[in-house]
């Protein structure tokens, strides 16, 4: 079903409102006075602030994981045996790339997804969980055959710390682009830019296990306790 000018409107401007001031800190009041709406319309359409951050999501991941689904497809009927990593991973890029949305502004996803894991929002971790857990445990299930020396906590770990490293390098994409352009006379597309990304993200899970209970930091002593003053903000 094609959404309404009304509901695209309330959308995009959730969207956006979202993506610069967090879901805590933006009222419905000003996503309405910002899509040209009343308040009346969001009750209607959506009927709960949740909700409506739920719809931003599904707009997006709708059809990033139709498509990731389809490539999945595409990688299992073409490789003889379990997937491969380096083609798995670029079965994901593919599909992050290529995802469909009416305002095609990946970054602003990018910011929204790191918002999502970084406050506190548990309805959408659930419905999230609902809608695309199929496809999310098929995913993990090829990266656990690609990976099978790790440890399902370590490969956790590993897969979300590559994920960080996507959503703060694409939603920062202008910055870095300024940055390579200003400092280093590189002009760099996205595309170039997730072709420098994935040698790192393969690193990341190829990397030999380290037995975490004996590594150590400098300078740091596990036995110390650390104490936070109130006043200051500053740890001892």
């Amino acid at each position: 079903m094609v959404p309404s000018d009304t509901v695209t409107r309330i959308l995009d401007a959730a969207e956006v409102l979202f993506a610069e001031h967090g879901f805590s800190e933006t009222s419905l009041r000003r996503i309405t006075g910002r899509a040209e709406v009343n308040l009346a319309a969001v009750n209607y359409h959506f009927g709960s602030k949740q909700a409506l951050i739920q719809a931003v999501f599904f707009r997006y991941l709708d059809p990033f994981s139709a498509d990731l689904n389809a490539r999945l497809d595409a990688l299992e009927t073409h490789e003889a045996g379990p997937a491969d990593l380096e083609g798995l991973l670029d079965t994901l890029f593919a599909s992050v790339l290529e995802m469909p949305s009416e305002s095609h502004d990946l970054r602003t996803f990018m910011k929204l997804l790191g918002l999502a894991y970084s406050q506190t929002q548990r309805h959408l971790r659930d419905e999230l969980g609902k809608r695309y857990g199929n496809i999310f445990s098929r995913f993990l299930k090829l990266l656990r055959q690609a990976t099978p020396e790790l440890a399902d906590d370590e490969r956790f770990w590993r897969l979300h710390f590559m994920l960080g490293s996507v959503i703060f390098t694409l939603s920062g994409l202008n910055t870095l682009r300024d940055i390579a352009e200003h400092d280093y006379h590189q002009r760099i597309t996205i595309r170039e830019l997730a072709q420098r990304l994935k040698p790192v993200a393969l690193h990341a899970l190829r990397a030999p296990v380290t037995d975490i209970g004996s590594a150590s930091v400098p300078g740091y002593h596990s036995d110390v306790d650390v104490t936070h003053h109130a006043r200051t903000g500053t740890h001892s």
